[in-house]
C-alpha cells in the first residue's frame, strides 16, 4: 500500500480485497526493538531485548547474562566457537579481552566480508513468522518475537549450521560477490 495525492493504492489478486495479508499500513514511527539471540546446531538460547545503543560495555553485559547461559544450555561442558560480526562493540579490545578471560574461542571473521552467519537466516525465519502478527504495542511486539523464536526447532538450526560448507563454497565460486545465501 502506498499513499500519494490520490489516496491509497493497493495491488492484490481478485477476491482478496479485504484480506489483512494484502494490506500494509504506513506508520511514521513504528514500534521497533533490538534483539540479541544465540543459536547452535542444538537449537536457540534465550533472547535479550536491548534498550538503547550497544557499545562494548553493554555488549559484554549481554554476553555475560545471555551468551554464557545460552552456551551452557546448548553445549554443556563441550568447547564451542563463537561467531559474531565485526561491529564496533564486537571488535573492541575490551570485548576481545572478555572472550579471552572466559576462555571462549571466537571465529576469525574477515573485515568487509559477506555476512554468511546462519543466524541472519534464522532472523529471517523469525520475521516471516511475524508477518501475520499485528502487534499494537511494544509488549505485544516483544511477545510475538518471543513466540516466534520459541517455535524455532533444533532441526531448523542444525540445517542452517550444516549449510556453512555450501555457503563458503558459493562465496568462493562467486569470487566474493553475492550468492544465494
Amino acid at each position: 500500500m502506498s499513499f500519494g495525492n490520490q489516496g491509497a493504492r493497493v495491488w492484490r489478486k481478485t477476491g482478496k480485497k479485504e484480506m489483512p495479508k494484502c494490506l500494509k499500513s504506513s506508520v511514521k514511527y513504528p514500534q521497533s526493538v533490538m534483539v540479541w539471540g544465540a543459536m547452535s546446531a542444538a537449537g536457540v538460547g534465550p533472547l535479550c531485548f536491548i534498550k538503547g545503543r550497544v557499545n562494548a560495555a553493554s555488549y559484554q553485559e549481554i554476553l555475560e547474562h545471555f551468551m554464557l547461559p545460552s552456551a551452557e544450555k546448548l553445549y554443556g561442558d563441550e568447547d564451542f566457537v563463537f561467531q559474531h560480526d565485526l561491529a564496533p562493540a564486537h571488535s573492541a579490545k575490551t570485548t576481545g579481552k572478555w572472550f579471552t578471560d572466559h576462555g571462549i574461542t571466537v571465529l576469525n571473521w574477515p573485515a568487509n566480508s559477506p555476512d554468511l552467519n546462519p543466524i541472519e537466516n534464522l532472523w529471517d525465519i523469525v520475521k516471516r513468522k511475524l508477518r501475520d502478527a499485528r502487534p499494537n504495542t511494544l509488549d505485544e511486539l516483544k511477545a510475538a518475537i518471543e513466540a516466534s523464536w520459541a517455535s524455532i526447532t533444533p532441526q531448523q538450526c542444525h540445517r542452517l549450521i550444516a549449510s556453512m560448507p555450501r555457503r563458503i563454497e558459493a562465496l568462493i565460486s562467486a569470487k566474493g560477490f553475492p550468492s544465494k545465501y
